[in-house]
Order: C-alpha cells, then sequence, then structure tokens
C-alpha cells in the first residue's frame, strides 16, 4: 500500500532500557544517553560497538513508561557484552510482521502519536488485525542531520 508497509523482521537482539514518569521526549533523551554509553564501552567487556539504527522507543495506551533501544550490530547478535549499568539490558525481539508507516522531518511525540493515530486508521478501515495497545517509534537519523529525515511507527500485526 501506499500508506504503509508490511515488513517481516527476524528475530534480533536490541539492547534497551526503560525509563519511567516521564514524558516521551525526556524519556527519549535519557534512554538515548544510558544506551550511548553502553556502546561507547559501558559493558563486561569494555567493547565499544558501533551506533546502529533505527532507536526506538515502545508507547503504550496510557503509560509514562517508555522502553528505548538499540539494534544490536549483526556482529555482536550472537554474544553481545553484557551491560555494566543494572538498567540497560539485552533483550530478544521474536520474528514479527510488523506495519510500518514512515514520514519524514524532525519528528516529536506529538508527530509520531499523529502518524502512529493515522497508520492505525488505515488498518482499521482495511480490516488488518493489529495489536493497537502498543506502537513503536522509530528514528534513523542523527540530530545533526537536517534533510531527508527519515522516522517511522510501526504496529505488530496480529
Amino acid at each position: 500500500a501506499k500508506d504503509y508497509e508490511l515488513r517481516q523482521y527476524e528475530s534480533a537482539k536490541w539492547v534497551s532500557t526503560v525509563i519511567r514518569g516521564e514524558n516521551q521526549k525526556e524519556a527519549l533523551r535519557q534512554g538515548f544517553w544510558k544506551l550511548y554509553h553502553y556502546i561507547q564501552g559501558k559493558n563486561e567487556k569494555e567493547m565499544k560497538i558501533d551506533m546502529t539504527v533505527p532507536v526506538t522507543c515502545l508507547v503504550k495506551s496510557g503509560c509514562t513508561d517508555f522502553k528505548i533501544s538499540f539494534f544490536v550490530p549483526f556482529e555482536h547478535q550472537d554474544s553481545p557484552p553484557q551491560p555494566t549499568d543494572s538498567d540497560v539490558f539485552i533483550e530478544e525481539r521474536k520474528a514479527a510482521a510488523i506495519f510500518v508507516r514512515s514520514f519524514g522531518g524532525f519528528a516529536s511525540p506529538e508527530k509520531y502519536a499523529e502518524e502512529a493515530e493515522a497508520l492505525a486508521r488505515i488498518l482499521r478501515n482495511r480490516g488488518q488485525p493489529f495489536h493497537e495497545d502498543f506502537f513503536y517509534t522509530a528514528g534513523y537519523d542523527s540530530p545533526f542531520k537536517l534533510f531527508n529525515r527519515h522516522n517511522e511507527v510501526w504496529y505488530f500485526k496480529k
């Protein structure tokens, strides 16, 4: 479809942290830095790991906990170094079919929510079953990139 795509993701490891009781923008900022320190060597092997994209944020309806995650690079998928910060953990996400809506520009929490609602409306109108109680935001660009930015919202197919 021109307004969304359905992707199949394989199971993969992500390094994540949960930020509680903050607004989404502040949770993303705090979570990003915790994960950035992990890839800069704050892990058992004191190993620097390449930054990957996307940076995802799990948004649950009516919840002020946000899970921020970095994709673990392919060369570390088998055995990612364990975090030394107790707030940071490695998680394995199962293979999944995901509905994705892409958009450009600088994404604010409001813009992500607006795009997620648009995607949910389209999926409902087309009779596509999906998990409506949560979505992921996915950012692909450094904050320093000014043009041709790429952002996504993801809903998991039921």
